[in-house]
């Protein structure tokens, strides 16, 4: 899946996940949301330790660290149930302009890169990057907060939302 491998509670990482082809699936509230709650659900039930995020148009930034387990195994389950959810709330949401080719891509995708299922989301890697001192950590978390600021989206990073610079953001980050 990625270029993890085995971790331990010691070990910090910056993950990037990416949706296929670049699309901006969350662009729209909706599948923003279907990631925070299962970021939630990740850190209340499967040791997920969240550091820094943020959510943009079509790709997702995190500095986390899984204690005691496998954080790649948790990064793959992750991706392969927020995939089911995102399809089944585009196959449900007819309000949703972008359906069909959505759909399609996502189907054209699987068979593309032939994996075992009917729609393929989430790029395959996570581009993880063992994070080995303080001060490479802290550069990735300005890096993480400045990525909306940079895409224009706002002019100070604490007010996107859907980043841990924000301080009523969707989810509860650790101090490290």
């Amino acid at each position: 899946m990625s270029e993890l491998r085995k971790t331990s509670s010691d070990e910090i990482y910056f993950i990037t996940m990416t949706i296929m082809n670049w699309i901006d699936l969350f662009s729209r509230e909706i599948y923003k949301e279907i990631v925070t709650e299962n970021l939630k659900y990740c850190q209340e039930n499967e040791k997920l330790e969240i550091y820094a995020y943020v959510i943009m148009s079509n790709h997702l930034h995190l500095v986390c660290s899984r204690r005691d387990e496998n954080l790649n195994e948790l990064i793959g389950r992750f991706k392969s149930y927020t995939s089911k959810l995102f399809i089944r709330e585009i196959e449900n949401n007819f309000i949703e302009s972008r359906r069909a080719w959505l759909l399609q891509l996502f189907s054209q995708n699987a068979q593309k890169h032939r994996r075992d299922r009917s729609n393929y989301v989430w790029k395959y890697t996570n581009h993880a990057k063992l994070l080995k001192s303080n001060w490479i950590v802290e550069q990735k978390i300005n890096y993480i907060h400045q990525n909306p600021v940079k895409a224009g989206i706002v002019t100070e990073a604490h007010y996107y939302k859907y980043s841990s610079a924000c301080p009523d953001g969707p989810i509860q980050v650790f101090e490290i």
